[in-house]
């Protein structure tokens, strides 16, 4: 069976411009950040209690590090396929 090339492909676009895909970097290293500061905020920076500031911490420093992850392999891991 032939490989079909994708609609992106048949249109001669790109899959992502290349703005968009610092951006998405740019977040996910921004969401870890906030989690970071989170984690080491003074206690009465917020008004919150230490366990949920703690808690909401580590929810944004995985979802940063998931984020930065899957957004490497999408956009700049190579395809294996393409270096055959």
């Amino acid at each position: 069976m032939s490989e079909r090339p994708t609609t992106n492909e048949r249109l001669g676009q790109r899959s992502q411009p290349t703005l968009v895909r610092y951006f998405t970097l740019i977040m996910s290293v921004l969401y870890a950040g906030i989690g970071v500061f989170l984690w080491f905020a003074p206690a009465g920076t917020f008004n919150l209690p230490e366990l949920p500031r703690r808690l909401l911490a580590v929810v944004f420093v995985f979802y940063g590090i998931v984020r930065f992850v899957r957004t490497y392999q999408q956009h700049f891991k190579k395809d294996r396929n393409d270096a055959r």
